[in-house]
């Protein structure tokens, strides 16, 4: 297996981290919601703000993986 083909790799499972990351946000922010519908504004900016750090991250992990 080649560098190309590792760096393939490295940046694939940063992107699948990423989903995973965004899926367990936007589950929890749903069933927060859900269990105090007050608190909706608070909560939706809260896993707004988390989604773009794993989004960072991720970028930043595709970027190293593929230097």
């Amino acid at each position: 297996m080649t560098i190309t083909g590792i760096a393939a790799i490295g940046a694939g499972l940063a992107a699948i981290a990423a989903g995973i990351g965004i899926g367990k946000i936007g589950s929890s922010a749903m069933e927060a919601m859900a269990r105090q519908p007050e608190m909706h504004g608070k909560i939706q900016s809260s896993a707004l703000i988390l989604a773009a750090f794993v989004e960072a991250v991720a970028l930043f992990g595709v970027v190293a993986s593929l230097i």
